[in-house]
C-alpha cells in the first residue's frame, strides 16, 4: 500500500471516527443505505476510541507477516473477492502461493466485509473445504519464538567466566519459574546454555527480561537470541533452522544484553518494546543481511 494512501486514512480516523469510516471500500453494495450506515458507525465506535483506533491502524501498517507464511502447516483456505475495493485481489492470491497446500478460492463481488453481499458463497466455500479435510496428520513442526541464551559470571571487563555449577543450579529455578510464568514450553538445559520456546514474540522478548534480570540479582550476566521460526519438535527436544538462528544470535550478544532478529522485531509492532539495531561492526558475516536489534531496557 502507497504511503500517502495510508497517511490519508490516517487522517480520516482522525477527522471523522464516529462516523461510517471507510463503508465506501470495505461495504460497496451497502455503502448508501441508511441503516447500514448508522450500523457501522455504531459499531466502528463500540469497537474502538478516536486514539485507539488510529493507534491499531498505525500498529497494523508496520507488522509484516510475509517471512512467516511459508512455515504455517495446516490445511489453509483464502477466500477473496474478484473486485475487492479494500484488499486487491492479487494479495489474497499472494498469500495462498506462500502458504504451503493453501487454497485459493476467488469469489464474484466488490465487499470486502464477509457478512455483507453474497454471504452464502463464503460459507459454501468454507462448508467444501472443511468437508475435505478428512484427516489433519499429525505435525511435529511448529511455528514458535525461540530464546536461546547462556547465563555467565557478571562481567568485570574481562572476559565472561563459567558460572559454578551451584550457582547455575540455582539460576535454572528462576529460568523454569520465568519461562511458566510467560507460558513458555520445551525447556532444555545444556550446562550454562538452554532453550525455550514461546508462542507469541511479545513473550518471549518479556521472558528474556526477566530471566536477565534474575540472573543479574544473582551476580550473573544473560547473552540471549531470539528468533521466530519453524522448530523440529520431538518430546520434550527441539531443533531446527530458527533454533540454530537464535544460538547463533545469542553468540554474538553481549552480556545483559537480549538481541532478536529482524522477523521477530516485524511481529510486535505496538507492543511497546523499543528496539536498537546492533551495528555491523564486528558481527559474523553470517549477519550481513540480517539485521539484529537489541531491546532497549
Amino acid at each position: 500500500m502507497r504511503e500517502e494512501y495510508r497517511s490519508h486514512f490516517f487522517e480520516e480516523i482522525r477527522r471523522n471516527w464516529g462516523g461510517p469510516v471507510g463503508i465506501e471500500d470495505r461495504a460497496p453494495s451497502v455503502a448508501f443505505d441508511p441503516e447500514f450506515r448508522q450500523w457501522w458507525a455504531t459499531y466502528l465506535r463500540m469497537g474502538a476510541s478516536p486514539g485507539a483506533a488510529l493507534a491499531l491502524t498505525q500498529m497494523n501498517a508496520q507488522i509484516d507477516i510475509r517471512p512467516i507464511l511459508p512455515m504455517i502447516q495446516i490445511p489453509t483456505l483464502v477466500i477473496h473477492r474478484e473486485s475487492d475495493r479494500c484488499l486487491k485481489t492479487e494479495e489474497g492470491r499472494y498469500l495462498a502461493e506462500q502458504i504451503p497446500g493453501a487454497k485459493f478460492v476467488e469469489l464474484p463481488g466488490n465487499d470486502h466485509l464477509p457478512f455483507v453481499g453474497d454471504q452464502d458463497a463464503i460459507l459454501d466455500a468454507i462448508e467444501a473445504f472443511l468437508n475435505g479435510v478428512l484427516q489433519v496428520p499429525d505435525v511435529f513442526r511448529v511455528l514458535a519464538t525461540v530464546l536461546a541464551a547462556r547465563v555467565v559470571l557478571r562481567d568485570s571487563g574481562v572476559r565472561p567466566q563459567i558460572a559454578p555449577e551451584e550457582q547455575i543450579k540455582q539460576w535454572r529455578s528462576h529460568v523454569q519459574r520465568d519461562v511458566a510464568l510467560f507460558r513458555g514450553s520445551h525447556t532444555v538445559f545444556e550446562g550454562d546454555h538452554f532453550l525455550a520456546t514461546f508462542d507469541g514474540p511479545t513473550r518471549a522478548i518479556r521472558a528474556s527480561i526477566a530471566i536477565s534480570d534474575s540472573a543479574r540479582r544473582m551476580g550473573l550476566s544473560l547473552q540471549a537470541g531470539l528468533h521466530i521460526g519453524e522448530c523440529d519438535v520431538k518430546g520434550q527436544m527441539i531443533g531446527g533452522a530458527a533454533v540454530q538462528l537464535a544460538q547463533q544470535i545469542s553468540e554474538v550478544a553481549a552480556p545483559n544484553d537480549v538481541l532478536v532478529s529482524g522477523t521477530v522485531k516485524d511481529l510486535v509492532a505496538g507492543s511497546g518494546i523499543e528496539f536498537a539495531e546492533l551495528s555491523d561492526d564486528g558481527l559474523p558475516e553470517r549477519f550481513a543481511a540480517s539485521p539484529l536489534f537489541r531491546v532497549q531496557r
